[in-house]
C-alpha cells in the first residue's frame, strides 16, 4: 500500500482554472448579475471477490462542470460532462435561460462577501490526497486475503457475501463572481468483507471494513476478516425476547447515527420548513447536560475535513452543543437567509463531529459500558429508516445481545426498538471511551436510560 507518483487525473488544475474562468466570463457576457461554477473529475477502481473467486472489476472516470447563473434573485443551474468550448457555452446559456424564466426568490444568491473564505485559507493543505497505486490484480489479492482470514477463524464460517476493495481519487475547482476560487484533490480507500456463520435455520451474517484517506493507514486484510468473522459467530443461536422497556446501549458504530439524526434535525432545510422536532432549539437544551458536540473541519486527513463548504464559505471550528445546549445550527447561505440568520458554512453538510461526555473516564471501554448497562439490550445493528423528523418518533428493527448483570447472556434478533429521538438525546446517561469514527462522526458507545423493545 504505497502512494503513487504517477499522474492520476486527465485534467490539470490549470485546465480547470481555464474552464471556470471561461464559464464565468460567458455568464457575465450574457448579462448575469452573479454566477458560480464548479468543475470536477473523479477516478476510481472497485474490485470484489466471493469465496476466493473474482466477481467484479469496476473502473470509473467521471467529470462534470456545473454552472449556477443569477439574474437578480432568479437562479438557473445546468451541468455537462463535455468540457469542449461549445458545450461549455451551451451549458452557460441553458443556466441563463432557466434563470430568466424562474420566479424570484428573496433568499437566492451567492454567499455574502464577508463569509467567503480568504485565498490563504482556501489554499490550506489538509493532507486529503493520497492516491493508491494499486491495480485490479493487487486489489483482488487483498480482498481474497481478507475473506480467507474470515474463513480461517472457525469452521462455522460457512459462506461469504464477498470482500471488496475500493480506491477513489477526485479533484475539483470552484469559483464565483464575488472573488472566490478554490479547490483541492482528495482520496478515500476502503476494504470490507461480509462473512456468514452457521447452517440451516441458524445462519447469521455480519461485516466489517476499514476506510482511510491513505491506504497505508487502513487495517490489515487479516484483521478486518478476523473481526468480521468474530462478529458473525457471536450472533449464532440468537433468540427472541419478550417485549419490555429497558436501558439500551448503542455500539459506537451505531451511536454515530444518533449524531446524524441530531444534525438532520438542526439543518437549515428542516428548520426553515419547520419540519423538525428541534425547531427553534438554539440556546435550549437538546442533549443531556453532560454532553458536548464539537466540530473541527480542519483535522488533517479527516473524512469530513474541508477549508470551505460547497459555496466557498469558510469553515470554522466550533462548539455545536455545549453542556447539552445547542450553540449553532447547520446552515447554507440560502437556508440562513430563509431563517434571517448568517450561514454557518454547511452547504454540503457537517464536518468532523465529535460527541463527548464530561462523565466519561479513560477506563470506560465496552466491557465497562456493559457493566453500566446492567440489565438491558446491547444493539449492534439497526434496520430501516424509521425516524420521523417532524415529531421525533423513532422506531427501527434491531439486532444485538441481551445483557444481565453487566454480561452478555445471548444474542437477540427480530426485535424493534422505539422511542422519541428528542427524548433519547436527553436520556443519554453515558458515552464510552471506545471511540470509533464512522464517516465524519466520532463517538464511543452510547447508553440510553430507557427504550421500548418490542419482541414476543
Amino acid at each position: 500500500m504505497t502512494r503513487s507518483n504517477a499522474p492520476v487525473f486527465a485534467y490539470t488544475r490549470e485546465q480547470f482554472e481555464q474552464i471556470v474562468d471561461d464559464a464565468l466570463a460567458l455568464a457575465k457576457k450574457l448579462g448575469a448579475s452573479d454566477a458560480g461554477v464548479e468543475v470536477s473529475e473523479g477516478v476510481g477502481l472497485s474490485v470484489s471477490v466471493r469465496k476466493g473467486e473474482l466477481e467484479n472489476v469496476e473502473r470509473n472516470r467521471d467529470k462534470s462542470v456545473g454552472i449556477s447563473v443569477y439574474i437578480g434573485q432568479r437562479r438557473g443551474n445546468a451541468s455537462t460532462s463535455d468540457f469542449s468550448p461549445a458545450a461549455l457555452e451551451q451549458t452557460v446559456r441553458a443556466a441563463y435561460d432557466i434563470a430568466r424564466f424562474t420566479a424570484e426568490d428573496p433568499a437566492a444568491g451567492l454567499p455574502d462577501e464577508q463569509d467567503i473564505v480568504s485565498p490563504a485559507d482556501a489554499a490550506c493543505d489538509l493532507d486529503l490526497f493520497h492516491p493508491w497505486d494499486i491495480d485490479a490484480e493487487g486489489a483482488a489479492e487483498l480482498a481474497r486475503r481478507c475473506e480467507q482470514a474470515a474463513f480461517d477463524v472457525d469452521r462455522r464460517i460457512t459462506n461469504s457475501e464477498g470482500a471488496g476493495v475500493s480506491a477513489q481519487q477526485a479533484h475539483f475547482l470552484s469559483a464565483n463572481t464575488r472573488g472566490f476560487k478554490g479547490g483541492y484533490a482528495s482520496s478515500r480507500h476502503s476494504l470490507s468483507v461480509a462473512p456468514i456463520a452457521g447452517r440451516g435455520n441458524d445462519m447469521q451474517r455480519d461485516h466489517w471494513y476499514t476506510s482511510m484517506r491513505h491506504a497505508d493507514e487502513m487495517a490489515s486484510p487479516e484483521a478486518v476478516g478476523r473481526y468480521a468473522a468474530e462478529r458473525a459467530l457471536s450472533r449464532l443461536k440468537a433468540k427472541k425476547i419478550a417485549t419490555c422497556e429497558v436501558p439500551v446501549l448503542f455500539e459506537s458504530t451505531l451511536a454515530a447515527g444518533l449524531i446524524g439524526g441530531y444534525v438532520q434535525a438542526t439543518s437549515g432545510g428542516a428548520l426553515y420548513r419547520k419540519a423538525t422536532f428541534l425547531h427553534d432549539s438554539l440556546g435550549k437544551q437538546t442533549l443531556a447536560d453532560h454532553l458536548d458536540l464539537v466540530e473541527d473541519p480542519h483535522i488533517l486527513r479527516g473524512k469530513g475535513s474541508a477549508p470551505f463548504d460547497d459555496e466557498g464559505v469558510a469553515t470554522r471550528q466550533r462548539k455545536v452543543v455545549e453542556a447539552g445546549v445547542t450553540q449553532g445550527y447547520f446552515l447554507s447561505s440560502y437556508s440562513a437567509r430563509k431563517l434571517g440568520m448568517r450561514t454557518t458554512g454547511h452547504a454540503g453538510g457537517s464536518q468532523n463531529l465529535h460527541l463527548t461526555s464530561r462523565l466519561t473516564q479513560p477506563g470506560d471501554n465496552l466491557e465497562e459500558m456493559l457493566r453500566k448497562l446492567g440489565r438491558g439490550l446491547f444493539v449492534i445493528e439497526l434496520m430501516g429508516q424509521g425516524v420521523n423528523f417532524v415529531t421525533g418518533d423513532y422506531s427501527r428493527g434491531a439486532t444485538g445481545f441481551w445483557v444481565e448483570n453487566g454480561r452478555i447472556v445471548h444474542p437477540v434478533q427480530e426485535i424493534t426498538i422505539a422511542g422519541n429521538l428528542g427524548e433519547m438525546l436527553k436520556q443519554i446517561v453515558a458515552v464510552g471511551a471506545d471511540e470509533f469514527t464512522m464517516g465524519s462522526k466520532t463517538t464511543g458507545s452510547v447508553l440510553l436510560e430507557r427504550m421500548k423493545v418490542a419482541g414476543l
